[in-house]
């Protein structure tokens, strides 16, 4: 935040426009393919704007309603299609260099999961339905050029009927968890990674190349969690499975510096009912019962050595 001395206090500022959905189409010449993506954008902006809070002077603030029609106008003027990180980039380079008192912009954009729609097995030229995970990225630009720029993935779920346990765990007075070789393992996976490009003029100058690394990032997460497709891979607990997906990300990507996940673990509890006399329904890892809380709560951050993040 811009930090500005006052009267024996510091004050911390930063303002913005949060929740500006904008959807953007692309349509090709001659009938060809659309391309549709909905984009949901915050902005905040650091800039020295102290007389606005002390001095009744609004003359360096840009107004947010500013901000949320120049990301209709940004949009418009993209007239071939880009990533949402290269977009991110695009408006905070516009705050930083066109109002002089802007120090930085931090923009962050979530992608709705819009994706082609198939009929009778071809892909339709302009219809969509929504998908599930939902792209992610955040960005601050300084206006030397600096860059810190992430991606990320929200709402990945993922389970499988097998090839999961959970031994050898603390055991007390208060420990009522069997253990086992044999359980549901279920997820949604929340991940964010840290690019290691410093400023905007290091950024690969190839179309669409966040977005297909958006992509590879995700195949690679799926891959590493459920293993090969015939005989899967064994997982002894979520922080584990966690653990092989953040390496995989990292050692496949050497652009990554870094990368976060979040893992709950999403319990489908084995259904036994039992009557004093007999046993009405006996589980044989065949019937489960759903739960979506309380549930466990998994994260981690792997890292390069040198990353900051």
């Amino acid at each position: 935040m811009a930090n500005n001395d006052l009267d024996g206090f510091k004050l911390d500022q930063r303002h913005g426009k949060a929740r500006v959905r904008v959807t953007r189409v692309w349509r090709t010449n001659h009938g060809g393919n659309h391309f549709m993506v909905e984009w949901n954008v915050s902005i905040s902006l650091i800039s020295d704007c102290l007389n606005a809070y002390v001095s009744d002077d609004n003359s360096n603030i840009v107004a947010t309603d500013t901000m949320k029609n120049t990301v209709y106008v940004m949009a418009k003027q993209c007239s071939e299609r880009l990533s949402v990180e290269n977009f991110a980039i695009l408006l905070a380079k516009h705050f930083t260099s066109y109002y002089k008192q802007v120090n930085a912009a931090i923009i962050k954009i979530v992608e709705k999961p819009w994706e082609r729609v198939s009929i009778d097995g071809q892909l339709h030229t302009h219809g969509f339905k929504l998908g599930s995970e939902k792209h992610t990225t955040e960005v601050i630009v300084k206006k030397s050029g600096a860059l810190q720029l992430s991606s990320g993935i929200e709402g990945m779920s993922v389970v499988k009927t097998t090839k999961s346990g959970f031994e050898g765990f603390v055991r007390d007075k208060y420990t009522a968890l069997p253990e086992t070789r044999e359980r549901i393992l279920a997820t949604e996976v929340t991940a964010s990674w840290k690019y290691s490009y410093e400023s905007v003029a290091s950024i690969p100058q190839i179309p669409l190349y966040f977005t297909e690394k958006y992509m590879d990032v995700k195949r690679v997460l799926a891959k590493t969690f459920f293993g090969p497709p015939n005989e899967g891979v064994y997982s002894a607990s979520v922080q584990s499975t966690l653990y092989q997906m953040a390496k995989a990300v990292i050692n496949s990507f050497p652009d990554i510096s870094a990368v976060h996940l979040e893992m709950p673990n999403i319990h489908f509890l084995p259904a036994n009912i039992s009557s004093k006399d007999n046993t009405i329904v006996k589980f044989n890892d065949d019937v489960y019962v759903p739960t979506d809380e309380p549930h466990g709560t998994i994260e981690a951050t792997l890292s390069r050595t040198w990353s900051k993040m």
